[in-house]
C-alpha cells in the first residue's frame, strides 16, 4: 500500500513537471521576445519545483535510484547490500525524516496562521500550501523507508 502511494505521488509529481516545462518555456519566450514576465509565473515555477522535489523523494527511495557512494556499493555482495540498506534507513533516512517533519509541522502551522504569502510584489498568495507539502513529502519518506525495512530484512531471513 505504501509502495503504491509513493507511486501516485510520483505521477502526480510526473505531471507537475510537464507543467513546470511548459511554464518555463512560457516564460522564457514571453521574457525574451515580447519582454515582458510576471513574477507570479516565476514563483509558480518554483513552486512546482518544490512539488516535483518533495513528492519524488520518497518514489526515488523505492526505485532504488537515490544518491549513494556507488562505487563501492556495486562490488557489495547482495547480503552486504541489505546490510548497508538497513543501516542508512535506521540511521539516517529515518531519523532525518522524523526531524523534518517534527520540525516542518511548526513551521508549517505558523505559516498557516499568518496566511504567509509572497512579499514581491505581483507574487503568489497561499505559500502556506506549498510549504505544508514539506512534512507530508518526509512522511512519505519514512513509510517508504519503512516499507524498503521490512523487504531488507525479508532478504536478509
Amino acid at each position: 500500500m505504501i509502495d503504491t502511494l509513493n507511486r501516485y505521488a510520483a505521477y502526480l509529481s510526473a505531471i507537475i513537471l510537464a507543467l513546470l516545462v511548459i511554464l518555463i518555456v512560457y516564460d522564457a519566450t514571453a521574457r525574451y521576445l515580447f519582454q515582458t514576465g510576471s513574477i507570479a509565473l516565476q514563483e509558480l515555477e518554483w513552486h512546482f519545483f518544490d512539488i516535483v522535489i518533495l513528492l519524488g523523494i520518497a518514489f526515488t527511495l523505492q526505485q532504488n535510484l537515490h544518491v549513494r557512494v556507488d562505487i563501492f556499493y556495486d562490488n557489495f555482495s547482495e547480503k552486504t547490500r541489505h546490510i548497508v540498506d538497513i543501516f542508512a534507513y535506521i540511521c539516517f533516512i529515518l531519523p532525518f525524516s522524523i526531524l523534518i517533519i517534527y520540525i516542518g509541522f511548526d513551521f508549517v502551522i505558523m505559516s498557516f496562521e499568518q496566511l504567509e504569502s509572497s512579499s514581491n510584489p505581483g507574487g503568489l498568495p497561499y505559500r502556506f500550501i506549498v510549504k505544508s507539502l514539506m512534512p507530508i513529502a518526509f512522511v512519505l519518506l519514512g513509510l517508504q523507508v519503512l516499507s524498503e525495512l521490512k523487504q531488507r530484512i525479508k532478504a536478509l531471513l
